[in-house]
């Protein structure tokens, strides 16, 4: 069985980053988009033993452009299809900004400080139930590694970040998740074919949601996605009309499920909004039916060879 690409780059990849994403609805000061955010994710044993946990932090003075625009296609429940679209701008836009939407350019945001921040609830390996983070670079994170789970399912969470000429003291509050598994180990997508993801679901209903996202043609050039913001209710089933629309935009080498629990808080400075995210998730393989994942043509049935898209083919 070949190694997947993704069984490398785990890391970050339960993230949602709003740092990275703020959507362009905003307003006008940019004051309701998302600026920066504190992650904090359980590293699950089972991959890396004996399972750890990030934090990670960062701030900009407004939201960071993507070069994609994603489009809805069809919605159905909690779910979404999007698909990718690159705007077009007909001025260039420089180095120091990137064309977000046709004829409109966006700077890229400056990193920013914002004080000493104090982490409440989180558990050390030394023991301590609070630990304080300084800016490096404009980076937040712990000086001493963190156990896992650092906290407790319904633990309170509390970052309370100092304040500086950015923005003012603000604190970020979120409620402990309980790891995560999905308890289906084989995900099949047929073309037809509902698919139900089922787990545990948290103790208390409400405290926290699901996010997915589902990607197949990652390795081809992504051609589209399905995305879903659900309750954490203990399941999830993707309707077939919606799997069979993404089968049919195409697919490429090592499809991907990432299915991740989330519990979050926010805050809101005079530049936008900060977040703080407590993550929980897999990255787990899916299988098509007529799809041979490779990574050299060794892992290829006879007569066929791995293609750029990382798949079997003549």
């Amino acid at each position: 069985m070949p190694k997947a690409p993704w069984q490398c780059l785990l890391v970050g990849l339960f993230a949602v980053q709003a740092c990275a994403c703020g959507s362009s609805a905003g307003g006008p000061d940019g004051s309701d988009e998302a600026i920066g955010n504190f992650q904090v994710t359980l590293m699950q044993p089972d991959l890396y033993p004996p399972g750890y946990t990030t934090v990670v932090g960062k701030i900009f003075d407004g939201p960071t452009p993507s070069a994609l625009v994603w489009e809805e296609t069809v919605a159905d429940g909690p779910c979404q299809l999007l698909t990718p679209r690159v705007p077009y701008c007909e001025e260039d836009c420089g180095g120091d900004a990137l064309c977000v939407e046709d004829g409109q350019c966006r700077a890229y945001p400056a990193v920013q400080e914002v004080g000493e921040v104090l982490v409440q609830g989180i558990h050390t390996s030394s023991g301590a139930t609070q630990f304080s983070m300084q800016p490096i670079a404009g980076n937040y994170q712990p000086a001493e590694e963190l156990p896992y789970p650092p906290f407790a399912e319904g633990d309170v969470i509390t970052f309370a970040a100092a304040g500086s000429a950015f923005a003012p003291a603000f604190t970020l509050e979120a409620v402990g998740i309980a790891p995560f598994s999905l308890a289906s180990a084989d995900i099949v997508l047929e073309d037809g074919q509902d698919v139900t993801l089922t787990w545990t679901p948290p103790a208390a209903a409400g405290s926290s949601r699901i996010a997915l996202k589902l990607d197949i043609s990652h390795h081809g050039g992504t051609k589209g996605k399905i995305v879903c913001d659900a309750p954490d209710s203990g399941s999830l089933t993707l309707p077939a009309a919606m799997l069979s629309q993404l089968l049919d935009l195409g697919v490429a080498g090592f499809p991907t499920i990432v299915v991740t629990r989330k519990s979050t808080g926010s805050a809101t400075v005079p530049a936008g909004v900060v977040t703080l995210e407590l993550l929980s998730g897999v990255v787990q393989a899916v299988s098509i039916p007529g799809l041979v994942s490779c990574n050299d043509d060794e892992d290829c049935p006879v007569e066929q060879t791995c293609q750029d898209d990382l798949s079997c083919g003549p």
